[in-house]
């Protein structure tokens, strides 16, 4: 009997696709370009990649850095917000899944129907000739127990293809916590350099102020004897403040950077563990890029993206079978008696029903194509977001690239322009103290080694930070 439904149902689905026309709108259509460049400019085309071949763990050396990572890939709250978006997600699938089975249920009820004896109802039964012991119990009692089912026969693979879409986008929800840790992780190393660089200026400006102090008695004797005037005095003292403001600033740098290490690693503020004499032995090594069309394959937001570009075009299916009718099976079986005695006696208080619903789109179905419309529109912006996640991903790593290039050169000049200003500082005093060379001389020489210097440790800074932002942009740090 259930085969014979369904085959009417099919039939009726048939003849009423024949009636409505179902005629799909038109639906713009674009081609995917996931096309890149064969290598990177100044780059071999060697296809050893550092970021697919090397964990986070090996390429940061430093073992405060390794323990901050470690301890904020379990502390840090977006990535743990993140990861019940993914439990969301996964929920999301089992939903899904659930509505291509039939859905079953149990239930159970009592009752009592007293009707009025002036009423049709009531009327009617007391004029019925009905033999004594066989009329209609008064008040009238009512027990069901029973199962139900409904099923939605997924004709056209709509069901099917929201179940593929969910799954789809849970895969995508895990690339994009893959990205995320790929993000943190940068964060953090880039901070952490941050830090030490700030230690080592703090350092280099407690050496200027003694530097400058020891100047400044010199002065002042200077001036005991009649060799230099008040001014020379004041202009060195002026020095010596304004140098020691600086180190203020730079502790106040200091607090707040490592705040932000803490908040990235969950946790409180306090003082962040560091060796800040290994700073100026740090140096980047070597990093291999591989090829360009390495990058869809280790870059999680690439991926992500290219996931949600393939749950777009599913849509688009589940959207389109709301043009067609759709077939809903529903059945029950119980028993149902007016005394609890009676309930379980078969045949007769068993009751079972079966029946079949068909229903199709006829007129205005605006809200469909509507919704269908929606649905190429989403993915024609999957699309173009696909293409510009895998642009940028060139661009990142194309950056980062000539940045490392660049800042060796710029470290080399800069720490030759550090020893040179470095020396004079004692070629100017000397010069001074033997009235060869005036106090200003003396002062501009000052300066400028303490601005070399501070410039020589921030391009350290953003070498070892290109080397963070070249392992990130090539995809590493999330495995």
């Amino acid at each position: 009997m259930l085969k014979r439904i369904i085959y009417t149902c099919l039939g009726a689905a048939a003849f009423s696709l024949a009636v409505s026309g179902c005629k799909t709108p038109e639906l713009i259509q674009k081609d995917v370009n996931d096309a890149v460049p064969e290598h990177y400019a100044n780059s071999d085309q060697d296809t050893t990649n550092t970021a697919s071949e090397v964990v986070w763990q090996d390429y940061f050396s430093d073992p405060y850095l390794k323990a901050l990572i470690d301890t904020a890939l379990s502390n840090n709250q977006e990535l743990n917000i993140t990861l019940q978006e993914i439990q969301i997600a996964q929920n999301e699938v089992r939903v899904r899944k659930g509505e291509i089975l039939p859905s079953v249920s149990v239930g159970a009820g009592a009752g009592v129907d007293k009707v009025g004896r002036y009423t049709s109802q009531g009327a009617n039964d007391a004029n019925t000739d009905i033999k004594p012991g066989e009329e209609m119990p008064d008040p009238l009692q009512d027990y069901m127990l029973g199962a139900y089912a409904t099923w939605e026969v997924d004709i056209w693979h709509k069901l099917r293809n929201a179940k593929k879409s969910a799954m789809t986008r849970y895969l995508a929800s895990v690339e994009g916590k893959n990205f995320m840790v790929t993000n943190l992780v940068s964060e953090i190393a880039k901070s952490y350099y941050e830090l030490m660089a700030l230690d080592n200026q703090l350092a280099i400006v407690k050496q200027n102020i003694e530097i400058q102090n020891n100047a400044l008695e010199i002065v002042k004797y200077q001036k005991n004897a009649a060799r230099v005037t008040e001014l020379a005095v004041r202009r060195f003292q002026a020095q010596v403040l304004n140098t020691k403001s600086l180190q203020y600033g730079i502790q106040q740098e200091i607090v707040e950077t490592e705040n932000r290490i803490n908040f990235l690693v969950g946790r409180f503020p306090q003082k962040v563990e560091r060796n800040p004499n290994a700073f100026g032995a740090l140096a980047p090594e070597a990093i291999q890029a591989g090829i360009p069309s390495q990058l869809l394959a280790n870059r999680p937001d690439i991926r992500q993206a290219e996931l949600e570009l393939a749950a777009s075009k599913i849509d688009i299916k589940v959207a389109k079978a709301d043009f067609y009718p759709s077939l809903e099976i529903t059945a029950g079986v119980g028993f149902n008696a007016f005394n609890p005695s009676y309930l379980f006696t078969s045949p007769q208080s068993l009751i079972y029903s079966l029946a079949g619903e068909l229903v199709a789109p006829l007129i205005n179905r605006n809200a469909i194509k509507a919704n269908y419309m929606t649905a190429n529109a989403k993915q024609i912006q999957a699309i173009y977001n696909y293409e510009k996640t895998i642009l940028n991903a060139y661009v990142e790593v194309a950056n980062q690239l000539s940045a490392i290039q660049n800042l060796e050169q710029s470290y080399t000049l800069k720490s030759q322009e550090v020893e040179a200003l470095t020396q004079s500082i004692a070629i100017s005093n000397e010069l001074f103290n033997s009235a060869r060379a005036d106090y200003m001389e003396v002062l501009l020489t000052q300066r400028d080694a303490l601005e070399s210097k501070f410039e020589l440790i921030e391009t350290k800074m953003k070498q070892m930070n290109a080397k963070v932002n070249i392992y990130q942009a090539l995809g590493g740090g999330w495995k």
